[in-house]
C-alpha cells in the first residue's frame, strides 16, 4: 500500500516507483516550506526513508552486506550498488539535460540521495550509463535503489 503526498508531483511519482520496486509500503505526508522552494521537503524525505529502512534492519543480521542491480528500462541503462558499511559515501553519476522535471529541480535528486546516504550510513553508487529522456532516466535510477536493497535481503 502506498499513500504519498509531498506536494511535489514528480517526486511523489518517484517515491511511488521506489515503493513499488522495494515492496516497502510508504504512508508519507510531507508538509514543508515549499512556498520557499522544494529543497527541505526532498532532503527531509530522504532522511525519513533512510531512518525507516535502518530501523527495520535492526542489527543488520541476516542480510547480505552488498547489493547491486542493473536493468534496462526504455532507452536507459543504469546501475546501483549499495553497501550498508556504516560509512556514508555517495557517488551519483547522472547527467540530466533539464534543470527541472515537472516542478522539481533536478539538482534535488542529489540532495535526496545524499540525505539517504548520510542517515543510513551506507555507500551508494548510482550511475546512469546511457539514456536520453530525463523522466525515464530518473524513473530508472530511483527504481534501482530498492532493487539493490532487495538483493541484500535475499
Amino acid at each position: 500500500n502506498t499513500n504519498i503526498n509531498t506536494g511535489i508531483g514528480f517526486f511523489d511519482h518517484m517515491l511511488e516507483i521506489f515503493s513499488h520496486h522495494s515492496l516497502i509500503d510508504l504512508d508519507l505526508k510531507a508538509v514543508g516550506d515549499t512556498h520557499v522552494d522544494l529543497h527541505h521537503t526532498v532532503e527531509d524525505t530522504g532522511y525519513v526513508i533512510a531512518q525507516s529502512i535502518i530501523n527495520s534492519l535492526g542489527e543488520k543480521k541476516g542480510i547480505k552486506r552488498y547489493g547491486f542491480f542493473y536493468v534496462p528500462m526504455d532507452e536507459c541503462l543504469s546501475r546501483c550498488v549499495i553497501d550498508f558499511s556504516g560509512r556514508p559515501e555517495l557517488v551519483l553519476k547522472v547527467d540530466l539535460g533539464l534543470e527541472k522535471i515537472g516542478e522539481m529541480d533536478t539538482e534535488l535528486f542529489q540532495e535526496f540521495f545524499k540525505a539517504f546516504v548520510n542517515e543510513s550510513k551506507c555507500n551508494l553508487h548510482i550511475e546512469n550509463i546511457y539514456g536520453k529522456n530525463n523522466h525515464h532516466i530518473m524513473n530508472h535510477v530511483l527504481s534501482h535503489l530498492p532493487e539493490a536493497l532487495n538483493q541484500q535481503l535475499r
